[in-house]
């Protein structure tokens, strides 16, 4: 077998591989090693390659088993509401935690590649299916077997002996861990934001009424879109925050902006849902990266806003690393 054969073969996989190990990890960073490791463990392989499944089988049963092995020495990754904490009081000062290895968003553009457009609604929706925040912040509860079953079984649509052969175990074992992993989630994962290909025109408004706002620094127009009971949480920042009242005061007692276009906000796709890149002004009047806000938009409301201060995930998405003013 050649590499140009190779190339040919598994190329096209190389962004829902992508998707797929960030859903084992929660870490796009640690995703994007994993699926160099899965390539070169299958270019190693593929001369004994046999198709007695396809290719994609194969490279998913070969990603799936590298997420599983990097996961014996690794935590998982929770958001701040994940810690079992109550909900944090926005009167007091935010505290960063960086001994938590906290959920990573998955910019769109980092599965897609640099400078590539977006495919298709429908291949999209294929790829993104199950990385929304809500999804994977859920799969995290799950031990790591359990949580390879679950994705295998209900994103991948691969059947308990596909599953089983991949995991090198049974079809029973597979029924009753993919049982056991339902159980755990229960409606824990059903509250997933809507991705960016299945907004109506109203919620597509919504969220540009919400941009706009954050703009303008109008802090109870910004609430005044969110659900009364909606969640902002701010990894590395170790609370979350829930409902209108307790947004606007964290918002207008903590955020460093003061008034009108003191932000600026970049519409982009992160976690296949509607984000967007905020930018804050700097004394020269330039704009700097501040925080990428994931946003869930769930029955034509926002229900949460995960805002990362990693300002990694703004070169992930293919976003200035600064703004003229």
């Amino acid at each position: 077998m050649t590499m140009t054969t190779f190339e040919e073969a598994t190329a096209p996989l190389r962004g829902e591989l992508l998707a797929h190990c960030y859903r084992m990890l929660g870490s796009a960073a640690e995703a994007e090693d994993l699926v160099q490791e899965t390539y070169l463990r299958a270019w190693r392989a593929f001369h004994g390659f046999e198709g007695r499944s396809s290719v994609r089988t194969w490279m998913y049963t070969i990603a799936t088993n590298t997420c599983l092995t990097a996961l014996k020495s690794q935590q998982r990754r929770p958001l701040p509401s994940g810690l079992g904490q109550p909900p944090g009081d926005p009167s007091r000062p935010v505290v960063e935690d960086h001994s938590v290895p906290w959920l990573e968003p998955l910019p769109d553009q980092l599965v897609w590649g640099q400078g590539s457009k977006r495919p298709d609604p429908q291949d999209a929706a294929e790829v993104t299916e199950g990385v929304q925040l809500a999804f994977v912040a859920a799969l995290q509860e799950l031990p790591p077997r359990q949580r390879a079953v679950l994705l295998l079984r209900e994103v991948l649509q691969l059947s308990a002996a596909e599953t089983a052969e991949a995991l090198e175990t049974s079809v029973a074992s597979v029924n009753s861990a993919l049982q056991r992993a339902r159980a755990t989630l229960g409606e824990g994962a059903s509250s997933a934001g809507r991705r960016v290909d299945e907004l109506s025109e109203q919620e597509q408004e919504l969220f540009r009424r919400f941009c706009d706002a954050f703009e303008r620094y109008d802090i109870p127009a910004v609430v005044g879109l969110m659900a009364e009971q909606s969640v902002w949480q701010m990894p590395p920042f170790d609370r979350y925050y829930v409902g209108r009242e307790d947004i606007a005061a964290l918002i207008g007692g903590q955020c460093p902006a003061s008034g009108p276009m003191d932000l600026r906000l970049v519409p982009t796709v992160s976690n296949g849902q509607p984000a967007a890149a905020m930018y804050l002004r700097d004394e020269d009047g330039s704009y700097r990266p501040f925080q990428l806000c994931v946003v869930d938009v769930v029955d034509g409301g926002i229900t949460q806003v995960v805002g990362f201060f990693d300002a990694t995930a703004f070169a992930q998405a293919g976003l200035p690393e600064l703004l003229d003013a």
